[in-house]
């Protein structure tokens, strides 16, 4: 038990710190702890089925251990972690490079604490350096390589929709070679960990700083424009108005009770935005801020209204909601 101890914190204690001080970090708080939890956890629901399919494909592919794990594990591994972040991607459950990036590295997180819990239970009378290496090597490895396709999917879905695949394969790529690399330099284990101690921390961070100075801006940006149309409705000056001029050329297409709806649509979609960018303005200033009771009672009626004015309605509504990743995220963020 003396023995057991150390190895399991040398193991485990690493990325868990890591992925500590990234939530640390996250000055804007996108990434609730029950998330994280629940990622981690799909994170080691993706070890095990990596463990499965590794051990198929190894029995029956013409190849030794070695060349195995340096050409075909990361395919395998980087795969299975990126199925989970494809899916937040594409249900909006991220909307910043910080968020997607704490979720990156906490699916890695997962992963690599049940591979080194296997480990442990298979082999424990291994030498307590060993588990050294393993915990600030291969256990941040698989945290930041899954950090950087969470990162590079979730940037290259502002400019593209999060449901064409394509956006999703320069990022898995890029895992899939880091991962490679890192099992080209397996029998150089400390020059593996140090490279890994250097690369992934430094990557990651840069990203992270820029991420939340674009926020910042987004933010001002986002808040200024919307303030404006909302005043725009609210002081009756809305006729006015390029948009109020473009909302009565629908009178055209539209009957008059979906045109109220559309405009009902319109001002709550923007209340609800303009609450979310405070909410996270309140929370960079320190303030645990959460969403009232009266902002899910607009959430639910929004919801209510969506299905009134349907899929062409929201069409028509395009130039006005920005619907972004980002504005999309921050509306799922206010009514979850």
């Amino acid at each position: 038990m003396t023995e057991f101890i150390p190895r399991l914190l040398a193991g485990f204690l690493p990325v868990l710190i890591f992925l500590g001080v990234l939530i640390y970090l996250d000055s804007y708080k996108l990434v609730r702890l029950r998330w994280v939890i629940l990622t981690m956890a799909l994170g080691g629901v993706a070890a095990a089925a990596s463990y499965s399919i590794n051990g198929m494909l190894l029995s029956r592919l013409a190849m030794d251990f070695t060349t195995y794990s340096r050409y075909v594990s990361p395919v395998v591994e980087e795969s299975a972690k990126a199925l989970v972040l494809i899916w937040f991607i594409c249900s909006q459950r991220t909307g910043f490079l910080v968020d997607a990036s704490i979720f990156g590295f906490a699916v890695g997180t997962g992963f690599a604490l049940l591979e080194n819990a296997y480990y442990l239970r298979s082999i424990p009378d291994t030498h307590l350096v060993v588990w050294v290496l393993r915990g600030l090597g291969t256990a941040v490895m698989h945290g930041g390589t899954t950090s950087i396709f969470a990162m590079g999917s979730q940037l290259l879905a502002e400019f593209k929709s999060p449901k064409k695949i394509s956006i999703f394969l320069p990022g898995l790529l890029a895992a899939m070679l880091l991962h490679s690399r890192f099992n080209h330099l397996f029998f150089s284990p400390v020059f593996s960990t140090l490279a890994t101690l250097v690369v992934f921390p430094l990557l990651i961070f840069v990203v992270f700083d820029k991420s939340e100075e674009s926020l910042r801006n987004w933010l001002e940006v986002g808040f200024d424009a919307d303030t404006e149309l909302l005043e725009l409705m609210n002081s009756g000056r809305l006729s006015e108005s390029k948009v109020g001029k473009y909302l009565q050329s629908l009178r055209e297409k539209f009957s008059g009770e979906v045109v109220m709806d559309l405009l009902c649509y319109l001002r709550i979609h923007l209340e609800l935005s303009l609450r979310a960018k405070g909410i996270l303005m309140m929370r960079e200033a320190g303030f645990d801020a959460e969403p009232d009771e009266e902002t899910r009672a607009l959430f639910q009626e929004m919801n209510y209204l969506e299905k009134s004015i349907g899929k062409t309605g929201k069409l028509a509504l395009l130039p006005f909601l920005h619907v972004s990743g980002k504005e999309l995220w921050q509306l799922y963020m206010i009514g979850k």
